[in-house]
């Protein structure tokens, strides 16, 4: 077939598999900070389901309790129809933490932009499942709103481990998020006033 005629389905084997991005270590000002925790509910993040998922519990939960004791903003979001109970009990929020619920971009309908925006909150931190729904898609709409991005990819989770790779690639090279997404891993974040 002449290349003009073939799609992307007759080359799919052959296309190559580009560089990993880099990963960034990254400090962030915990005052203008927040901490998006992304739809960690057990309905999708256990054993059956995404198993995934649960082997970044752990990561989150660590980078959650760094987040809260450097006093940086912490919002959930949650699938519709979910409450802030559904979150797994290792990550869940705290009465004063706000909460979103939405599809896969959670500033769709939601009062998430507000909430960041009288927050002072000038960069989102996002971890959570799932990594080509959720993390994916409110990344770009942090981004497109003019939010700086930092996603730690052992902390963001999917089905299947393609998913966090096209997912990874797209939030470094995507043109909604490229230049304003920055990929790190959960120790790669630091918080420290600025003074």
């Amino acid at each position: 077939m002449p290349a003009v005629e073939r799609t992307i389905m007759d080359e799919w084997a052959s296309v190559p598999l580009p560089p990993a991005p880099d990963l960034v270590p990254v400090t962030l000002n915990p005052a203008t900070s927040a901490l998006l925790v992304l739809d960690v509910q057990y309905r999708n993040c256990n054993t059956e389901r995404r198993p995934r998922c649960v082997a970044s519990v752990p990561r989150i939960q660590q980078l959650l309790a760094r987040a809260r004791a450097a006093g940086a903003l912490v919002v959930y979001s949650l699938t519709r129809g979910a409450t802030p109970d559904d979150v797994r009990a290792e990550v869940a929020p705290r009465e004063s933490e706000p909460a979103v619920a939405s599809s896969v971009d959670k500033f769709h309908g939601t009062e998430l932009e507000a909430i960041l925006r009288e927050g002072g909150i000038r960069t989102a931190i996002l971890v959570g499942t799932s990594a080509h729904g959720a993390v994916l898609h409110t990344a770009v709409g942090a981004a497109m709103r003019g939010f700086d991005v930092v996603v730690a990819v052992d902390g963001m989770s999917a089905s299947d481990a393609y998913a966090e790779q096209y997912t990874a690639w797209h939030l470094a090279n995507g043109p909604g998020t490229r230049g304003r997404a920055m990929l790190t891993t959960v120790d790669g974040i630091a918080f420290e006033l600025e003074v």
